[in-house]
């Protein structure tokens, strides 16, 4: 374990994101549910919940399962006498699905230590402090 204010390398960091973990310690679990953030670690006592994700994990899950699912698509057409489209959906749809909700925390992860590691914190906007221009 860490103490307060070690320095953590890059991919360090990165890893214990990806597995879940806080990025500076690696002890403390970065969620308490699928993909709800704790507010802090529970060993290193580190503040989590300024380093938001927001819609950067979904994005990325998107890019690597069509980056996956789409050349595995086209080898099939290619290579497998072109099957039905009753087929592709029975295969593909479900693969997509569960690829995506594999990588889904493991990327918010990795995204969060990504965040951490250059201390990029997010601001949370205050009810009713929207500005139309």
């Amino acid at each position: 374990m860490n103490g307060g204010n070690a320095r953590v390398e890059f991919w360090t960091a990165l890893l214990r994101g990806w597995r879940g973990r806080c990025p500076r310690c690696g002890g403390g679990a970065l969620f308490y549910g699928f993909l709800k953030m704790s507010n802090q670690c529970t060993r290193c006592a580190l503040v989590l919940h300024p380093y938001r994700a927001d819609d950067a994990p979904a994005y990325f899950t998107i890019l690597v399962v069509g980056h996956i699912i789409v050349p595995m698509v086209l080898l099939l057409e290619r290579y497998g006498q072109q099957p039905p489209l009753w087929f592709h959906a029975l295969l593909w749809l479900p693969l997509s699905v569960v690829l995506a909700l594999f990588l889904l925390p493991h990327i918010k992860g990795s995204v969060i230590a990504l965040l951490w590691v250059h201390g990029i914190q997010g601001s949370k906007p205050s009810a009713g402090s929207f500005d139309p221009s």
